[in-house]
């Protein structure tokens, strides 16, 4: 069951790499990144 595991995390880690390489979704990754930067996340106590 373990070398399953592994085997699927590494297709989906690939599968995520070569997606994010594409320029329209590098668009929506940054843009993303700049919405959750944007909220201002209040730190908790």
């Amino acid at each position: 069951m373990g070398l399953f595991s592994k085997v699927t995390k590494g297709a989906v880690g690939k599968k995520a790499i070569d997606e994010g390489r594409k320029p329209e979704n590098q668009r929506k990754i940054k843009g993303l990144v700049a919405k959750a930067r944007g909220r201002g996340t209040k730190p908790t106590r």
